[in-house]
């Protein structure tokens, strides 16, 4: 009886985990289509839960035995990046392999993203998607001159209007990328301890977005590959009640 129950659980802990997936599916179909978007993953591993043992006979106990294994999930963030696509607008910037815009949000503090769909404030400040100001080198918001011409952006973050150089983009790289914490809108910021270094050769191509890197394809595969596992856990649920209501009619 004790078996059935823990058989129970452990396809009640499945229908959990593949609910979490779905959401993390669900989550990359929509965004699919934002500029920098990272894909969410989830890993699925059997962890054992405290001290129980199933043993060989069936009976549930401390010692030998057969761990009582549980399904766990655990979320990360995909950086592969996108494919680069050309826009031809000046103010559309995309990086080439490592490193991230930095951003300053409302509350002064820093963030990073892959998104570079910038546009120009009111007083010509070069802001993000989201209206936070894209930051140079040292740590300023970037402004464009009223008559200064048209905007270049070198491939090492330079940008210049005519002989004038308004600065260079910040370019910012972490060792360990899976510890920024994702945010609305593509952008991550870093936790205390997480240290920010500057890319030391960072490649900028103006007139390029960077594509999400979702294959929406394989995402559907995972949706309908969820639904099928889904759907068997739930008999497996349905059996083992069944087989319990009988064995206590039974023995009753």
């Amino acid at each position: 009886m004790m078996a059935m129950n823990i058989g129970l659980y452990q396809s009640a802990a499945s229908l959990n985990a593949l609910e979490r997936w779905q959401d993390a599916v669900a989550q990359n179909i929509t965004s699919s289509q934002v500029t920098g978007f990272k894909r969410r993953t989830v890993q699925v591993a059997s962890e054992s839960k405290g001290e129980t043992m199933l043993n060989t006979d069936g009976r549930v106990g401390q010692g030998e035995g057969i761990p009582a294994l549980f399904p766990q999930t655990r979320y990360s963030i995909g950086f592969q990046a996108g494919e680069n696509l050309p826009t031809r607008r000046d103010l559309d910037m995309a990086v080439t392999g490592e490193g991230f815009f930095n951003v300053r949000m409302p509350d002064g503090k820093t963030a990073y993203t892959r998104a570079g769909e910038f546009s120009i404030r009111a007083d010509r400040t070069i802001i993000s998607s989201q209206g936070m100001p894209v930051l140079s080198e040292g740590g300023d918001p970037i402004q464009l001159q009223a008559q200064g011409g048209a905007l270049v952006v070198n491939e090492d973050g330079t940008l210049r209007q005519g002989d004038a150089v308004l600065g260079k983009l910040a370019i910012s790289k972490t060792a360990n990328p899976a510890g920024l914490v994702a945010m609305a809108g593509g952008l991550f910021i870093a936790p205390a301890g997480l240290e920010m270094t500057p890319v030391e050769k960072p490649v900028v191509q103006q007139g390029y977005l960077e594509s999400s890197n979702v294959a929406a394809l394989r995402e559907m595969v995972d949706l309908v590959s969820i639904g099928r596992a889904y759907e068997a856990n739930q008999k497996l649920i349905q059996s083992r009640d069944k087989l319990m209501g009988t064995t206590i009619e039974t023995f009753s």
